[in-house]
């Protein structure tokens, strides 16, 4: 065991305190320098004030350490997910560290420790002699300069950068950070002739001022959790776990030696790199598996000699110890998103934040070193129990590329009362190697979730998964989810834009559905349900494209570049701008939670490395809808799940009730985005780039219907672990009956007043033609006739045959025979005597007192017409 105290005979056994120490430090150096002189008192007086000069407040800064990167278990523990670093380290309290590591470093690099004031007066002598003599040290240090000599290297290595400049209009590189940081440990630990002394009386002052301000086992622990092991490697505790695979405080004699060992050069002793960890004189591999580790192994001997000499070890520890070839148990820390292997994409997402939003520091370099430096504790939101079974949802039905195009499917769900992002997933590979993803499509760092700011995608065009807006704007307007309207296809002249200048239709062209269907008269409720283009254009028709995309925007949706919807044209309600996943995700989860938009977020809890709590991204939840309009916008988007709405394939059918809503953009991109009232998962599966088919198959599903197969698995985790509740009920108001007036279309053809009756929102049933004073194929009929009737009430038109005429009205009065005569006249083919009654005083064959059918009604000329009189003698 060490020391753990002082002694009395420290600081050269009698000369106590600083300017004691600077006077033997003064005159040991300028002895050296210049024997001659060594014992003059205006040579030693010069000296010692010279060395009290120098600088002697040492800050040590904190340490350079990871950030690491949390999720919670279902036991509501944090685990570790990956870290970021440029050194891998894992400080540890003072009994953290075996004994033994202590004694290794201590006997080989600095046995009086506890007895001196903090340097080592006969080997920095030696060292400073061969500074003089123009030669090379790294020697003569005690465990305080050594720390002191971390604490600079660190100091420089914290401010090194890439150093570029700008040479025939590019910007060349000068020096790599790489290089760089090499640079520090270089200049800070290798330096011969006066800058050498210089260094080494700079090293010793502070090494003094350290000693006045901690205690020994400061020190020591201070300097093993700086030191470098190697690479990356810096602290006995990653040391001990990245070589061994063991804690500090589990550290074999063995082991510790080997270790104690390193810190003299450490990347030439390091034992993680089989082929070698340097060369010798001739080029050839040095230090490797084949050669047993020969450098490390020779100073881990050294190190065993010292242990034993100095009583540490005994004759037969130092022997086993010594017979035990240099075993490394290379285990590799979590760094970086590819080791947060299906998480890749989340992790992605989360490590852009960090580098992106200025909670993590003002400047880019700020907030770089916050992530590879900070040491911070980032807890976030990603929940394995939704997110394994979207990767296995996503990997068994979309494949990481598909041949002639460049293939994409992500997905990602979102708690809707917070916006915490519980899981994103991606059919691609994680790489971050550019000549990786450039030259194989499986290969991409980009996280399609996400828009530029996050996840440096561009988007998607949402196709019909955007009609949401125009839903909302329709609702707000105050219309209900029965208004009938025209939802066939046809010419639609105008729409009003208030924002950018309506939207003209200047070609006349005629505006479709996908997949060539010419639509119906139907109301919003059925034209959400089936997905219908041509109903929400009749809708629009009636809204201002300026408000739709107010709407988009309230509820969070910008374009996949961050920047504003842009809504110029009709086609746009149909989801032609290229949103983000996560994006349409949070509008759904909108109207799943009442109307409040919860901005997504994906980190809950940062803290440093001391456990303080520090400002995470500033995320909000704003009530941007009128609840009632929500609970109808929900009212009308169930419709979709139910079955036969297009989203029925999404449907788990696991009893929680769902919104959704289904999209497809041409031939390119298809979505499906579906909610309870907790979990709201969005689906992309299309082109991340170009113009591939999606009609194709692959994993035997064709690529259009893929959604479909990641959608419900996703959702039936969800809903498993998160529930959902009923949907409010639809406000009463936004789903009355509308009653309309029904124009007359008599006189009309029936091309005219079918189209007539269909504008105005009306159902048409073309009935058999009748008799009619009409020309033939006019209508002469229809019912209802005109008035106010419900809103897409059927219509049913009769057009006329052409073989009516209207029985004459003015018969009555004229005799039976010239009645008859007349009515034969007008075109009747078929005139009989009809009913006599018999009247005193009449005459002749009688007079006429009326028609059967009745004069004005209009009967077929062939029909049989009798014409009833009245006479003396009926029976005549």
């Amino acid at each position: 065991m060490p020391d753990t105290k002082r002694t009395a005979s420290g600081v050269l056994g009698g000369l106590a305190g600083l300017v004691g120490l600077s006077a033997v430090a003064g005159i040991l150096v300028t002895a050296t320098v210049t024997p001659a002189i060594a014992l003059s008192g205006a040579a030693a007086s010069s000296a010692i004030t010279m060395f009290d000069n120098l600088p002697s407040v040492l800050e040590i800064e904190k340490l350079m350490l990871p950030t690491t990167i949390y999720y919670t278990n279902d036991q509501g523990q944090p685990v570790e997910l990956t870290k970021f670093y440029d050194q891998n380290r894992s400080p540890v309290e003072f009994d953290e560290i075996a004994p033994v590591m202590y004694d290794a470093i201590l006997s080989s690099e600095d046995k009086n420790f506890y007895q001196h004031g903090g340097i080592d007066l006969v080997g920095t002598a030696s060292a400073v002699y061969d500074n003089i003599r123009g030669r090379d040290t790294r020697g003569g240090s005690s465990i305080s300069q050594q720390y002191v000599k971390n604490i600079l290297v660190q100091r420089c290595e914290s401010n090194a950068e890439e150093v570029t400049e700008e040479k025939d209009g590019e910007t060349v590189v000068v020096t790599t950070l790489e290089e760089a940081l090499a640079n520090c440990y270089t200049e800070a630990t290798t330096a011969a002739g006066t800058e050498g002394i210089q260094r080494k009386l700079q090293e010793m002052r502070y090494a003094i001022a350290l000693e006045q301000k901690y205690s020994k086992n400061e020190i020591l622990l201070g300097y093993l959790n700086i030191a470098g092991f190697g690479g990356q490697t810096y602290g006995v505790d990653a040391a001990a776990r990245y070589y061994f695979g063991v804690a500090a405080k589990d550290l074999s004699i063995g082991q510790a030696a080997a270790l104690a060992g390193m810190v003299q050069n450490p990347n030439s002793y390091r034992i993680d790199m089989k082929g070698g960890s340097t060369t010798d004189s001739d080029g050839n591999p040095v230090n490797s598996e084949e050669d047993g580790y020969k450098l490390t192994k020779a100073r881990q001997v050294y190190v065993l000699d010292r242990l034993l000499a100095d009583g540490k070890i005994t004759q037969e520890q130092h022997a086993k110890a010594i017979e035990e070839p240099i075993t490394p148990n290379i285990v590799k820390p979590k760094t970086g998103c590819a080791a947060a292997g299906g998480s890749a994409y989340f992790c992605q997402y989360v490590k852009n934040i960090i580098r992106t939003d200025t909670a993590f520091g003002a400047t880019q370099d700020e907030r770089d070193k916050a992530l590879r430096r900070g040491g911070l504790n980032v807890y976030t939101t990603l929940d394995l129990r939704v997110q394994i079974p979207a990767e296995e949802a996503v990997h068994n039905t979309a494949p990481a590329k598909i041949d002639g195009m460049d293939f994409g499917a992500s997905t990602v769900s979102i708690e809707a009362t917070t916006g915490r992002i519980l899981s994103i997933v991606q059919n691609t590979q994680f790489s971050e190697d550019r000549a990786v993803t450039d030259a194989d499509p499986a290969y991409t760092s980009l996280v399609y979730a996400g828009s530029a700011k996050y996840g440096k995608s561009s988007g998607f065009n949402a196709g019909s998964t955007f009609k949401l807006f125009t839903l909302i704007d329709w609702l707000e307007k105050g219309h209900s989810l029965n208004e009938v309207l025209n939802g066939t296809t046809r010419i639609i002249k105008r729409v009003t834009n208030s924002c950018d200048g309506d939207w003209v239709n200047f070609e006349n062209t005629e505006v479709n559905n996908f997949g060539g269907g010419r639509g119906w008269v139907g109301t919003p409720m059925s034209f959400t349900a089936q997905s219908l283009n041509t109903g929400y254009f009749s809708m629009a028709e009636k809204l201002d494209l300026c408000d739709i995309q107010k709407v988009a925007t309230k509820m969070g949706v910008t374009r996949g570049d961050d920047s504003p919807i842009q809504m110029k044209v009709l086609n746009s309600i149909i989801g032609t701008e290229p949103v983000a996943p996560i994006a349409m995700a949070g509008a759904y989860a909108t109207v799943a939670n009442n109307g409040i938009y919860c901005q997504p977020k994906a980190i809950d809890k940062v803290t440093d490395a001391e456990g303080n709590d520090l400002p995470v991204p500033k995320t909000t939840c704003t009530q941007v809808l009128d609840p009632k309009i929500a609970a109808t916008a929900a009212y009308a988007l169930q419709g979709v799940m139910r079955s036969g709405g297009t989203g029925a394939q999404s449907n788990p059918w696991d009893g929680t009730p769902l919104i959704g809503k289904t999209g497809t953009h041409e031939d390119l991109q298809t979505w499906m985005v579906e909610s309870s009232t907790n979990v709201t998962t969005a689906v992309w599966v299309g082109n991340a780039d170009g113009f591939g088919s999606l009609k194709q198959w692959a994993n035997g599903v064709q690529l259009n219907q893929m959604r479909h197969r990641i959608a419900p698995a996703i959702q039936r985790a969800a809903d498993t672990f998160y529930g959902g509740n009923e949907f409010p009920q639809p406000d009463r108001e936004l789903t009355r009956q509308v009653l309309t007036d029904l124009p007359s279309v008599i006189g009309m053809s029936v091309d005219d007043a079918t189209r007539t009756l269909q504008n105005a929102g009306f159902t048409v049933i073309v009935g058999d033609p009748i008799d009619s004073g009409e020309a033939q194929g006019i209508i002469a009929a229809q019912n209802p006739g005109a008035g106010r009737v419900a809103g897409g009430t059927t219509v049913t038109i009769n057009p006329s045959n052409g073989n009516g005429i209207m029985v004459p009205s003015d018969v009555a009065g004229r005799s039976v025979s010239e009645a008859i005569s007349y009515l034969r006249a007008a075109g009747f083919g078929n005139v009989q005597p009809g009913v006599c009654t018999e009247e005193k005083k009449v005459k002749g064959n009688g007079e006429a007192t009326g028609t059967n059918p009745p004069g004005g009604t209009v009967v077929n000329r062939n029909s049989t017409i009798q014409v009833d009189y009245k006479s003396e003698h009926c029976n005549q």
